[in-house]
């Protein structure tokens, strides 16, 4: 897997904050943000799931079918 390396800024509270949890649990900073994002990706993953379905529930989107889908896209 492919690892860019990226420069971001953040609050000095924060930096502070993962400093401290990197030195407790003796992993490396970049590790620990990496995680951190991927659960924060979960969680907006559901928020946008439960948006979508609430939109469906009050009829502002409508599904189409697996066989519409395909007809559209001649396979």
């Amino acid at each position: 897997m492919e690892r860019p390396k990226v420069t971001f800024t953040i609050d000095k509270n924060i930096l502070i904050e993962l400093d401290s949890i990197a030195k407790e649990l003796g992993q490396k900073k970049s590790h620990i943000v990496e995680q951190a994002l991927e659960l924060y990706f979960d969680t907006v993953d559901a928020i946008i799931a439960d948006g979508r379905l609430d939109r469906l529930a009050s009829g502002k989107d409508k599904t189409i079918s697996a066989e519409e889908v395909w007809k559209e896209l001649g396979l």
